[in-house]
């Protein structure tokens, strides 16, 4: 690792439960940090998977436990695999983000599971993983943790948006990176489209022919956690306990409900973004055209969207790159960002 290259597999699972992204990319440091992403797969969760994700949240601690080294098991098992299937020759470590449980900082805990040693066992490699609860530990809301990596990584983009299961954005303001989950996304729009018999609204057409609620969207758009003060972030909990109760009021179709949060997270992201200058977007929200076709009706930004492998790996990439900080001993985790009581760099690290 002290070569001027750092050969690196980064992992990570959304909310949106789409799958598994793994991502093998090489770091080097030439003054400024530089990366090349050589290659990457998505490995789609099987039915039995997503049911277990999805209802893990209301299992007992024993078997949240059981799941975490099953899971663990199962990542180290993919990335054998990825290995294989493309020939990987060196690397360095992974680094693991694992799969969001439980995320209530306010509470005091976050929980992603995905056993470290389980994946350095099987994969016979160093593995970084469990960045969060750290910063939750030392008062922080342990995400978003991505900022740091735009920061470094991206840093020609005035703004740094990710349209995964919910919504972040990264700028600098002061100075100082600032970075904030603003509302969900794929985690509700998937939700509405699976009820049509679908993974997701490809390309947003189906929400295109909706008709917006104005009653649901006023009601949405007034839900206390938008004027709540930064540092902030999202989890499931606040989708079942917030957004659900207040669509299911309404006797809506599905394509009105698709429509209606559309606009509703079009507006969100709107009120965020305050200056002039370019604005990235990445995350499977990045292919939803008619998203994006009403984001930009509400700001003058230019929009950029970058090729397929960014758009859908940026996260894993990230996790990679914060993995790389961890073991150089740097900061990883931002205090402007997640409101810890200070910069500090977070990850444990298994040996198997």
């Amino acid at each position: 690792m002290n070569s001027n290259k750092s050969y690196v597999i980064g992992m990570m699972s959304g909310t949106s439960l789409d799958g598994v992204d793994l991502v093998y990319v090489s770091f080097s440091k030439n003054g400024e940090y530089s990366f090349e992403i050589i290659c990457s797969k998505t490995f789609s969760y099987s039915d039995e998977w997503k049911l277990k994700l999805k209802n893990a949240f209301n299992q007992s601690k024993i078997l949240i436990e059981k799941l975490n080294v099953e899971y663990g098991i199962y990542i180290g098992t993919l990335i054998n695999s990825f290995i294989s299937n493309y020939n990987i020759g060196k690397v360095d470590f992974i680094a693991s983000h694992g799969h969001t449980i439980f995320h209530k900082p306010e509470q005091g805990y976050t929980l992603q599971i995905g056993d470290g040693d389980s994946i350095s066992k099987l994969t016979g490699y160093k593995v970084v993983c469990d960045f969060r609860t750290q910063d939750v530990e030392l008062g922080g809301q342990g995400a978003p943790l991505v900022p740091i990596g735009d920061k470094l990584l991206f840093s020609e983009y005035e703004y740094c948006l990710n349209l995964g299961g919910f919504a972040n954005i990264s700028f600098d303001k002061n100075e100082r990176r600032i970075a904030f989950d603003i509302c969900p996304v794929n985690i509700v729009l998937n939700h509405y489209a699976n009820k049509l018999g679908l993974e997701y609204d490809n390309k947003g057409k189906i929400a295109s022919q909706g008709n917006i609620n104005t009653l649901m969207l006023e009601e949405l758009n007034s839900l206390s956690f938008y004027t709540n003060q930064i540092p902030k972030s999202l989890g499931f909990e606040f989708v079942v306990s917030k957004i659900f109760p207040i669509i299911e009021k309404y006797n809506c179709s599905e394509q009105d409900i698709l429509r209606t949060f559309i606009e509703h997270i079009a507006i969100q992201i709107s009120l965020q973004i305050k200056n002039e200058g370019s604005l990235l977007i990445t995350g499977g929200g990045a292919f939803n055209n008619f998203l994006i076709e009403r984001l930009q009706k509400y700001i003058k930004n230019l929009i950029i969207i970058p090729n397929k492998t960014i758009i859908n790996f940026k996260e894993s990439l990230i996790f990679a790159f914060l993995g790389l900080l961890r073991l150089e001993n740097k900061v990883n985790c931002l205090q402007s960002v997640t409101g810890a009581k200070k910069d500090h760099s977070s990850g444990i690290i298994c040996n198997g």
